[in-house]
């Protein structure tokens, strides 16, 4: 038994269920962890609202968390009792104890805490394949980052700068613009005061971006492809806002033979060699000081639902995290 956050029905916030639960022994090839902490992200409030599917009712929310081995399954053997160990994977997180296959799990070197574990794997993996896979960011970019002060905003900016390019952000206030700038920002964009498209062109001097990396969705779609050089990408990589809606292809034509893709993290760690390079390229940018993690939230497992109602209302700056 350990208490969980569950979903019985889809809905708001008020959806989020502080509960017992059954759990059993870790079954072959997997491994029981005791969290120490777990990762707050916008994903978790699709499958809250049904916006993604989850594969049934009722479900633990939840997509990344860090904590030590408690018990090992039959062919386990990988890990032991006492290892520290983080994680991604689709749902099940927001838990004081749970069971995963050992193949998710990365052991987390002695410099990087629970705390930084619980944040990196989804947000931190995020940022390192948007900036080395997805595009290869290089010193002559120019990018832009929307949401520059969230969770994955600050690493990205972060990273972006250190890897030498040219780094725009958009915000919704002048607090959160200050974040920004503070870690990596060269340009700010107040979107609630300013027309973004007109502040990049104004800020590249018409030149434009080679990249732009959208969290957001709706509400900065279509003008995300208007930041765009020709032959620029459109990297549309989360819902913040609601789903960027079906739109012509040719509109890619339209502002200058524009590349468009919609990745998910799955599709760059699929494979367990893949997880480990990206999770030791991403713990070495921490250990190294490139990246600084900013948790500048904490709550307890039992107070999701606020969690959850925070984020939605744009109230959290960087990553949070819940405390089972």
């Amino acid at each position: 038994m350990t208490k969980a956050v569950r979903v019985h029905k889809i809905g708001g916030p008020e959806a989020l269920i502080y509960e017992d639960t059954d759990l059993p022994a870790p079954g072959p090839g997997e491994v029981r962890i005791r969290q120490h902490a777990v990762g707050l992200n916008f994903i978790d409030t699709y499958y809250r609202t049904g916006l993604y599917k989850a594969p049934g009712l009722p479900f633990i929310v939840g997509n990344e968390a860090a904590g030590e081995v408690m018990a090992v399954g039959p062919g386990g053997t990988h890990f032991h009792p006492g290892d520290r160990v983080a994680y991604y994977v689709n749902l099940g997180a927001y838990a004081g104890e749970r069971n995963i296959p050992w193949e998710r799990l990365v052991k987390l070197p002695d410099h990087i805490t629970y705390e930084q574990g619980a944040v990196l794997m989804l947000k931190g993996l995020t940022v390192w394949y948007l900036l080395h896979r997805t595009f290869k960011v290089e010193p002559h970019h120019r990018v832009l980052i929307h949401a520059a002060a969230g969770g994955i905003g600050l690493l990205a900016c972060q990273w972006a700068r250190a890897l030498g390019a040219h780094v725009i952000g958009t915000v919704g206030s002048r607090a959160k613009a200050d974040l920004a700038l503070a870690n990596g920002c060269d340009h700010v964009i107040l979107y609630n005061e300013e027309d973004f498209v007109a502040r990049v062109k104004q800020i590249s001097r018409n030149e434009l971006c080679d990249v732009v990396y959208d969290g957001v969705g709706k509400s900065t779609f279509p003008g995300s492809l208007s930041c765009l050089k020709p032959r620029g990408l459109f990297v549309s990589f989360g819902n913040a806002s609601g789903p960027v809606p079906p739109f012509a292809i040719a509109e890619l034509n339209n502002h200058g033979s524009l590349f468009a893709t919609r990745p998910k993290l799955n599709d760059y760690i699929g494979k367990r060699s893949e997880l480990l390079e990206g999770a030791d390229t991403l713990f070495a940018a921490v250990i190294n000081g490139k990246l600084h993690v900013p948790i500048n939230h904490a709550y307890a497992l039992k107070d999701a639902a606020k969690a959850h109602a925070d984020l939605e209302s744009r109230s959290t700056t960087g990553a949070s995290i819940l405390k089972p």
